[in-house]
């Protein structure tokens, strides 16, 4: 009788052990097989984001956004100045085993450079050691020109990406160097994704720099110029409310709110800046 009652717990251990098997072997088998938009849609709703972070998405559109720029399964992508993180931590969990993100972030070893180019890296660091099950397969590429001003190795990405960082290169007179530096290190076929504070067309990009908005004629020149082709835009980050004159520029807006309690109910209204959103192809 005991002998029996051995057998039988035996015989349920190993049907338990085989449930459990099958369920740890369709779970991963469901995400090998999920879309790219999927990644994107699990990254955006990551338990390792910050709810601060979470309440920027109904005004930056991350699933829409990177799906314009025609992120795959697969690619090597490279995000330029990433600053805090927001775009690389929806980013590194869709990369993850399913591709390469490469973040672009500024060189430490570059002297004199403002303190949060030193400060916000150490940061991103502290988080990615955090969330290594988000974060371990990410590369770092450092970028700091002039002085540090390579992307790496020629024709090795298949996607760069730039979010609100035109206006600062712009400032610097840097950015028709940095869009050639997308040329150099795209692969023939490959696309550049450019998110941009908007300026009225027309306007002077020396001054509308200052303010933080760029011009959609502006951008376009700067990658010509660099041999690109341009490929579509999207009013995914349009925001018509801006008015684009504020006192302290589009930091005036959230999430900066550089005013601080001066009228934030209105600025809080009108939301983050009017964007463009911009599509390039570098030619085979």
């Amino acid at each position: 009788m005991i002998y029996a009652d051995y057998q039988n717990w035996r015989n349920q251990v190993k049907r338990l052990i085989f449930c459990i098997a099958a369920i740890v072997f369709s779970s991963a088998a469901l995400a090998g097989s999920m879309s790219f938009a999927e990644q994107i849609t699990a990254g955006v709703k990551g338990e390792h984001r910050s709810e601060s972070n979470k309440a920027r998405d109904p005004y930056r559109h991350p699933r829409q956004t990177l799906a314009f720029f025609g992120i795959e399964d697969g690619m090597t992508v490279m995000e330029i100045w990433p600053g805090g993180g927001w775009y690389t931590e929806i980013l590194a969990p869709a990369m993850r085993d399913h591709g390469k993100l490469i973040i672009a972030t500024w060189d430490p070893q570059v002297q004199g450079q403002p303190s949060y180019r030193y400060e916000l890296p150490k940061k991103m660091a502290e988080t990615f050691a955090q969330y290594p099950e988000v974060y371990d397969q990410v590369e770092v590429q450092y970028f700091s020109p002039p002085e540090s001003a390579s992307l790496g190795e020629a024709a090795s990405v298949d996607v760069v990406v730039t979010f609100r960082n035109t206006h600062g290169w712009i400032s610097a007179g840097q950015a028709q160097d940095i869009f050639n530096e997308f040329a150099h290190v795209l692969k023939p076929g490959g696309f550049l994704g450019v998110v941009q504070h908007r300026a009225d067309e027309g306007s002077d990009p020396a001054q509308s720099a200052k303010s933080g908005y760029v011009s959609e004629a502006t951008v376009k020149e700067l990658a010509a110029n660099a041999g690109f082709e341009f490929v579509a835009s999207s009013e995914i980050n349009a925001n018509p409310e801006d008015t684009k004159d504020h006192e302290k520029g589009v930091w005036t807006l959230p999430p900066s709110l550089s005013l601080g309690d001066v009228d934030k109910e209105k600025y809080l209204a009108i939301g983050e800046s009017d964007r463009m959103t911009l599509k390039f192809r570098k030619p085979d």
